[in-house]
């Protein structure tokens, strides 16, 4: 099936005078059915949702895949405090208010499923339910320490060869299966093209601020209870990339002995995180959206 559906940006304004911008793909024959929000990981930008985002809307869902502030076309804070978890909740309730929404699916890659257990605590009346990718409320110490690696940091990437060896560098360890065309694919999903035509990194570097252990394991304390608020109340999928090293076996088990009706799927050969692009990965979210 052609996945070319056109999108239409969509731009919203935060309460502290943000232009934020989204993708929203409609569909040729709606369905009843609640949205789709996606929000993309840490550094990452709408384009992570180019394939999926257009093949939901093939079956009639109306999808809205947003740049969280810092990233993409979406406004940078010029102080940088504003880049947390608390905050780009607030911007997706702004997104809703502003298309006059009640409630969403959402769909969260990494950070973007912390915004969706954030979202579902602060109004669960606004969550018609959430696929979590790769995320839970415990965070492996190797995965954060790997993206602490990289993230945040900009080195000099001046040609789309550059792009791809950054690709690759970055994100060999949840990927080792990839060729040279999915690591091409990559790169143009992780960089823009600039007005020279060459790549450019597509988020403001001050995303990225390390938290001292004593704080992860504060934050985890509360997400649980996120968690389980959520997935209690409203339909919840988490995909699990099988060499994940941020959301473990151990958690996902966790998760559903805290949450028994919680649906999981365990993607092979990958880590973190799943492009869902892979066909178990459709099948899941088929399985979920599409029944």
């Amino acid at each position: 099936m052609s996945t070319e559906v056109d999108y239409t940006p969509l731009r919203w304004q935060s309460h502290d005078g943000l232009t934020l911008e989204a993708r929203d793909y409609a569909p040729a024959t709606p369905s009843a059915e609640a949205p789709i929000v996606c929000i993309p990981g840490l550094t990452r930008s709408a384009r992570d949702f180019d394939e999926v985002a257009p093949w939901l809307a093939k079956h009639g869902r109306r999808v809205i895949v947003v740049n969280l502030r810092g990233r993409g076309p979406s406004g940078y804070d010029p102080t940088g405090r504003s880049y947390k978890p608390a905050t780009y909740v607030r911007d997706m309730q702004a997104l809703l208010k502003h298309e006059g929404l009640e409630a969403t699916y959402i769909i969260g890659t990494s950070l973007g499923g912390l915004v969706a257990m954030g979202m579902a605590s602060a109004n669960i009346r606004q969550v018609a339910g959430v696929v979590l990718n790769d995320i839970g409320p415990a965070v492996d110490p190797a995965g954060l320490k790997r993206i602490a690696s990289y993230a945040g940091k900009t080195p000099p990437v001046s040609t789309w060869t550059d792009a791809v060896a950054y690709a690759k560098f970055t994100g060999e360890t949840a990927f080792p299966d990839f060729k040279d065309a999915d690591w091409k694919k990559l790169a143009k999903r992780t960089f823009r093209v600039d007005e020279n035509g060459g790549p450019a990194f597509d988020y403001d570097p001050k995303i990225f601020k390390p938290a001292p252990a004593f704080a992860i394991k504060i934050a985890s304390f509360f997400l649980w209870r996120k968690f389980r608020h959520m997935a209690s109340k409203r339909p919840t999928l988490v995909l699990r990339g099988a060499i994940s090293d941020v959301l473990s076996a151990t958690t996902v088990q966790q998760m559903h002995d805290r949450v028994p009706t919680l649906t999981s799927k365990e993607i092979p050969g990958v880590g973190h995180a799943p492009t869902l692009d892979e066909p178990e990965s459709r099948n899941a979210l088929s399985a979920f959206f599409l029944s």
